[in-house]
């Protein structure tokens, strides 16, 4: 493979958007230009992506208040789903509901057991307009979940429930008055179990 041709090698690192900025909590509007801007967006963020050691990053991560997400994230079965979705819709999300660690970019140091279906399929187009219809199941019907979520103004500790709810909310509530966790090995947003895919 071409070096140009992978992901983000020719993006650059945006700063990341940190729990508690508005632009998290703000559904995101409908791409509707789709133009060098919006490619540079998507380049720019796979780039963050991997820097970051995320397996998936929305827009709004990155301070954009649009509807795009990009993923590079392993299944169950340890298939990588690598990918882009622009303007995506949630179009099924079922099958058995599982509680699953989940973690965040934007709120870096926590992780809570979340409680999400283990079929989901998400559809939408490419920057350049082209229809996709991506189906996940495992792990990456977590991601493809979580991402969605990100647009529609929702961070994963809104589902979190009883005492995993309380625990999240003194969580985000240390981490907005700057004393969040500091292991950077915590950090990645929807950790993928160790060594289930390599990351460009």
């Amino acid at each position: 493979m071409r070096h140009g041709s992978i992901p983000g090698a020719g993006g650059r690192v945006r700063p990341l958007s940190l729990f508690g900025d508005p632009v998290l909590h703000t559904p995101c509007a409908q791409v509707t230009d789709f133009g060098p801007a919006l490619a540079r967006l998507v380049e720019d963020m796979y780039a963050t992506m991997y820097a970051a050691q995320g397996v998936g990053l929305a827009a709004n991560q990155v301070g954009q208040g649009l509807r795009v997400f990009v993923y590079d994230c392993p299944d169950d079965e340890e298939r990588r789903h690598l990918g882009h979705v622009v303007n995506p819709r949630l179009v099924a999300a079922d099958g058995e509901v599982l509680r699953g660690p989940e973690g965040c970019l934007s709120l870096p140091g926590f992780e809570a057991g979340t409680p999400r279906f283990d079929h989901a399929v998400v559809e939408g187009v490419t920057v350049v307009g082209e229809p996709v219809r991506i189906h996940g199941t495992g792990f990456f019907a977590r991601c493809l979940q979580h991402e969605v979520d990100h647009l529609g103004g929702s961070v994963y500790t809104e589902r979190v429930t009883g005492w995993r709810r309380r625990r999240a909310l003194r969580a985000a509530e240390r981490f907005s008055q700057g004393r969040a966790p500091r292991d950077p090995a915590a950090s990645s947003a929807l950790r993928a179990p160790a060594g289930t895919f390599p990351v460009p």
